[in-house]
C-alpha cells in the first residue's frame, strides 16, 4: 500500500503539470478560432473608402456602361475599346 502512495505523491505534480498545459492549449487555440471568425466575417475592415474600386461601381451603378466606359476611353456601340 505504501508503494502504491509514494508512486501517486511522485506523479500528482506531473499529472497537474500536463492539465495546466493542456488548459492552456486549449484557451490559445479556442482565442486563435475566435479571431480568425472575427476577421472573416467583417471584411468591412479590409475594404475601406481609401481607395476606388471600379469593380464595385460598374457591379452596383452601371450595368448598362462597360468597364472601358467607365474609365474614360473610347468605345463601340457594343462597349468594347475602340481602336482606330
Amino acid at each position: 500500500m505504501q508503494d502504491i502512495s509514494d508512486l501517486i505523491k511522485e506523479a500528482k505534480p506531473l499529472y497537474h503539470k500536463r492539465k495546466k498545459q493542456r488548459r492552456i492549449i486549449k484557451s490559445a487555440l479556442a482565442g486563435v478560432a475566435c479571431l480568425f471568425l472575427v476577421f472573416v466575417n467583417m471584411p468591412s475592415f479590409y475594404i475601406g473608402d481609401d481607395f476606388y474600386n471600379p469593380y464595385i461601381d460598374m457591379e452596383y451603378d452601371n450595368y448598362q456602361e462597360s468597364y472601358v466606359e467607365n474609365l474614360g476611353l473610347p468605345v463601340d456601340d457594343y462597349g468594347l475599346l475602340l481602336v482606330s
